[in-house]
């Protein structure tokens, strides 16, 4: 890259810090920090929400997917099907909880279900929300000392160093803010490439008719695919309810609504224009396959360990390759800005986590000192990213691979929490743990004995049998107390016990 394109990601990289700075000026309160004030509008939220899903993973992997991948093509599509019949449905769900004034969605199990219930469920998203995003900074770190020729130190320095300070300095309406700004740099450059690219002479004629297929109506039962149309469909309903629901990290953006109506109109703009964004996406895949057949920019990706081109980097190269000096850097600060997206919310929901379903889940501490507490618990949980991404490149790559399934086989019993709290909360706490508790391990069985079925199904399954379980639990004439039952911290224990030994017996299967 030239000076001009560094010098671009360095006002831009500056302009954040100063922006979240000028934000957090006005900030006093938990309230304030975590939700924005409950003050912005839902098209700022919805475009959040949006940012943090199609960041940098979307952006670098699903033109590499659809145009060059092995069995890739337009089928990535079909991740999308489910996220508008998603959101409809959470749309029954928030509409409780907002009224709530909740901070961390957890609190909603609390008051439904019990305490214990509630401790648990944040305890999931902590640990898995905490480990992924570790992960994503090891990730997005490996792309960029690709792509502009620094260390990896250097990648993590500038990249975390810049995220954690404008999340602790400007909260929950930096993060936003910046998200915004991300989606249009993002959009401005992915247009403006399929603009390059359609022009030169060939390049539709040349597009891959096999990979232009967008649907494949496997059931995902017998070994014939995890993405098929019917576990995206039915599975992936499961894992996005599950996912905008109840994970904090996108579930927070929702509480920071300014009412009901637009608690509302937050998710059903989630769910109309998340696909245009990801359709564009794919469509950039499948022209720069085209082009490729024409010129030598694969030639130009650096190899993998085992000797193919790395087809992730197939934009940013193609970018750095055929864009103008400043343009570039506009495009690397768009990419930087892409995986902050990812990062920062998840400091921002690990933060609030921690900080109201454990330090002070009664409100019994001082405003002013839970709202410092909120900065530094951010700053925590940025600086365990950041040591823990050190110790990625030392776990095996089937561990990494596994994440998703873990996620998949927690999904489903974790939603089956909610609807529980929503729908029949006499269920109390002993049973919907459970519940909980059967639906992770008839997952985990799924995984050992059953390897054919697509682990999408594991959200459906998941769900199905821990709803059943406590239902059925809940027809046995046994006593429990609903907000803490005897014993209940040891059904925590055994039921955190039983599924950390269901996922080590996965990753020994793997």
């Amino acid at each position: 890259m030239s000076i001009l394109d560094w010098l671009v990601i360095a006002v831009y990289l500056a302009a954040m810090l100063i922006l979240s700075a000028t934000i957090g000026r006005g900030q006093k309160s938990r309230r304030d920090y975590y939700l924005g004030g409950q003050s912005m509008s839902p098209w700022a939220l919805a475009t959040s929400t949006i940012a943090t899903q199609c960041s940098t993973n979307s952006l670098l992997g699903a033109p590499a997917f659809v145009g060059f991948v092995a069995g890739g093509g337009m089928i990535w599509l079909q991740y999308e099907l489910a996220v508008p019949l998603a959101m409809l449905a959470l749309m029954f769900l928030f509409v409780p909880m907002r009224r709530g004034a909740y901070i961390s969605v957890y609190q909603f199990l609390e008051d439904r279900l019990g305490s214990s219930v509630r401790l648990l469920a944040s305890s999931c998203f902590q640990l898995f929300r905490g480990v992924a995003t570790g992960v994503t900074v090891y990730g997005v770190s490996l792309v960029l000392t690709l792509l502009i020729d620094i260390s990896y130190t250097q990648a993590v320095l500038i990249l975390m160093g810049v995220t954690i300070a404008y999340d602790v300095l400007g909260g929950m309406r930096a993060v936003v803010v910046s998200d915004v700004i991300q989606v249009l740099l993002i959009v401005g450059a992915v247009v403006a490439s399929l603009v390059m690219l359609i022009a030169e002479p060939g390049t539709l004629s040349s597009i891959p008719v096999e990979r232009t297929e967008a649907l494949d109506f496997s059931w995902g039962l017998s070994g014939d695919g995890n993405y098929g149309f019917w576990p995206m469909l039915v599975g992936g309903f499961f894992l996005y309810a599950a996912y905008y629901g109840c994970d904090q990290s996108q579930a927070q953006r929702v509480l920071a609504a300014r009412d009901t109506d637009d608690t509302r109109k937050v998710l059903l703009l989630n769910g109309l224009l998340r696909f245009p964004l990801v359709l564009l996406y794919c469509l950039l895949g499948l022209v720069l396959a085209a082009y490729s057949s024409d010129s030598d920019l694969v030639s130009l990706l650096p190899t993998l360990d085992n000797g193919l081109p790395n087809y992730n980097l197939i934009f940013p190269i193609f970018v750095l390759d055929s864009f103008p000096a400043g343009v570039v850097g506009l495009v690397m600060v768009g990419i930087f800005a892409a995986a902050m997206s990812s990062i920062d919310s998840a400091l921002n929901s690990l933060s609030a986590a921690t900080i109201e379903d454990y330090v002070n889940p009664r409100g019994q501490l001082s405003e002013s000192g839970l709202f410092i507490a909120s900065k530094l618990t951010t700053l925590g949980w940025g600086l365990f990213a950041v040591v823990f991404s050190y110790q990625v490149e030392n776990i095996a790559p089937t561990v990494l691979e596994a994440i998703n399934k873990i996620g998949s086989m927690v999904n489903g019993p974790l939603l089956a929490l909610f609807v529980l709290a929503l729908i029949a909360p006499g269920v109390g706490a002993g049973r919907a743990i459970v519940g909980f508790t059967a639906g992770l391990l008839s997952n985990g069985l799924l995984w050992l004995l059953a390897p054919e079925v697509s682990w999408l199904w594991w959200n459906v399954s998941g769900f199905l049998v821990a709803i059943g379980v406590a239902v059925v639990g809940s027809a046995v004439d046994v006593q429990w107390s609903r907000s803490r039952p005897p014993g209940s911290n040891s059904i925590i224990l055994l039921s955190m016990a039983a599924g950390i030994f269901v996922v080590c017996l996965a990753f020994s299967h793997l």
